[in-house]
């Protein structure tokens, strides 16, 4: 999943998100904030935040799980129902990435978890000019049974096209 592994990536990077690394996203959310989850998977990271006073506006994956199959990169308005803000833990291949940043900003302020040392690098540049937040949530236990947690950091990030340009205001671990 990361840089430093040496095992073989899931295709679509289908990690299933743990509830651990949503709780600091909950300090930046209203209870019954009603979200879209366009890389939904199975549905754990909609069950977290469900569980969280959350609510599902609407759902969908590209190939995996049992919601909708919708492409992120080819949703639509209507797709979002009536979300307030999409919520994510999207593929972490670059140029997927980047595609599902730009889409979705478009639409709704949007909340991505992955790693926390992309913003560190000359590609996020240009999407840092719509990044409000980010709110680092340190390592994160991907797979369930394994020994400990990943080797790369990770942070959720805010993106919202019509706040742009801005800069964006860092929260560490509480």
């Amino acid at each position: 999943m990361g840089k430093r592994s040496d095992f073989e990536r899931k295709r679509m990077d289908d990690y299933p998100t743990p509830p651990e690394p949503v709780g600091p996203l909950f300090h930046h959310l209203t209870r019954g904030t009603k979200f879209c989850e366009p890389c939904a998977g199975e549905g754990k990271l909609i069950d977290t935040l469900v569980k969280g006073g959350m609510i599902c506006a609407s759902a969908f994956d590209a190939a995996i799980g049992p919601h909708p199959r919708i492409d992120v990169s080819f949703m639509t308005r209507e797709d979002l129902a009536d979300a307030d803000v999409i919520i994510t833990n999207p593929p972490w291949e670059r140029e997927a990435l980047h595609q599902i940043i730009m889409r979705c900003a478009l639409f709704r302020p949007t909340w991505l978890l992955f790693d926390a040392d992309w913003a560190h690098t000359k590609q996020a540049i240009p999407y840092l000019e719509m990044c409000l937040k980010i709110v680092a949530v340190g390592r994160v236990k991907w797979i369930e049974g394994s020994e400990g947690p990943g080797k790369d950091n990770a942070a959720w990030y805010l993106f919202d096209a019509k706040q742009a340009p801005c800069r964006p205001v860092f929260y560490g671990q509480r």
